[in-house]
């Protein structure tokens, strides 16, 4: 294997040649354990890290120089560990131990020094020091698959979804307990604040709704029909549009946030990748190619989606939801995330993107 040094010629003729785009975009290779870096200008992938067991979720630090990557592991063997890869240099700065626990799934790194990672073996939230090295606090939420989170932006207030439970807890970081499990819905998973942090959107995917939750009250304050399994939400930056990404009706649906109506849906049309079928998670929605990972670029422009059983990246228009293009991603890719910093070396025999399929 080629040192980063052995290919600095190669990553400096390809980035004279090459339009660079504002940001970069990591996507998780579950089957892969990996997470890969890639231009979505020129859809090139500028580099490849490899992680610990079946990673599923990643989040960037504030300052976009580094990133997260929680180690889920599989069924039979679960994971215990975060991985924390540095964005510069692309490589596996350290794995974080999380033992005894296990399933860590979703991340957000919220602060400098703090990560919030859910732990599904335990029911805890952790929140970690990637500096040294080690969990600096853990709040249980004695629910069922504790899955997703989000921190508000001020880092007080945690929101954790219990897809087991169908419930939201939301937990106060600063206090270190649990406020409140909120009754989001059957399958609850997917969630996402406003940027105002006034409200949360929480879908519940066996139900086939999202569930509008006023953070200040805890309460529940309206719930959207939304079928086709609806597995994760992100907001634009301006707070105008909700977007969701539903794996059973593999669409992409955009709502505004203001009138809480459904505005456009458009179908990720994408091939089924070569034996996805077999793959566990293929089960959720036979024949899906369920579109699972979603993310919004940082100016607000377009959305990822993340095709997990198509093994592609699609970019869509966030206000017309156009596809604009896609790039193949092997190994299941799940987890999104971006960051600014354009890594400093670049894989050998990167490939353009192909828009055939």
């Amino acid at each position: 294997m080629r040192s980063w040094n052995a290919i600095l010629p190669l990553a400096a003729a390809l980035l004279a040649a090459v339009p660079i785009a504002a940001e970069t975009l990591l996507v998780v290779r579950k089957t892969d354990n990996a997470v890969d870096f890639i231009d979505p200008g020129s859809g090139l992938r500028l580099a490849s890290v490899l992680t610990g067991n079946a990673p599923h979720e990643v989040s960037v630090a504030p300052d976009g120089k580094r990133a997260a990557v929680s180690n889920y592991g599989t069924r039979e063997q679960p994971g215990s560990t975060l991985s924390i890869v540095d964005l510069e240099q692309p490589h596996e700065i350290r794995r974080i131990n999380l033992a005894p626990h296990t399933r860590p799934h979703g991340v957000a790194w919220f602060a400098a020094d703090r990560i919030a990672v859910t732990t599904e073996g335990s029911k805890r939230l952790l929140v970690v020091d990637p500096d040294n090295g080690k969990i600096t606090g853990e709040i249980e939420t004695a629910q069922e698959t504790s899955h997703m989170v989000v921190v508000s932006s001020d880092g007080s207030r945690a929101y954790v979804t219990n897809i087991g439970s169908g419930t939201t807890t939301a937990l106060d970081l600063t206090a270190g307990r649990k406020l409140a499990d909120l009754p989001t819905g059957a399958g609850s998973e997917a969630l996402a604040l406003t940027p105002d942090g006034r409200e949360l959107w929480v879908a519940a995917r066996a139900d086939g709704h999202i569930a509008v939750v006023a953070t200040a009250a805890l309460e529940v304050k309206a719930r959207l029909p939304l079928p086709g399994i609806p597995i994760r939400i992100a907001m634009t930056p301006d707070g105008r549009a909700a977007l969701v990404t539903c794996a059973g009706s593999s669409e992409l649906v955009a709502f505004d946030v203001a009138s809480r109506t459904e505005r456009s849906r458009r179908k990720v049309d994408v091939t089924l990748a070569p034996g996805a079928a077999e793959r566990p998670f293929a089960r959720l929605a036979p024949g899906s190619v369920l579109p699972v990972g979603l993310l919004v670029s940082r100016d607000g422009s377009s959305a990822y989606v993340a095709a997990t059983m198509g093994d592609r990246v699609v970019q869509l228009d966030t206000r017309t939801l156009e596809v604009l293009r896609g790039v193949d991603v092997d190994g299941e890719p799940d987890g999104l995330a971006s960051t600014p910093v354009i890594p400093r070396a670049v894989c050998h025999g990167c490939t353009p993107l192909d828009n055939s399929r």
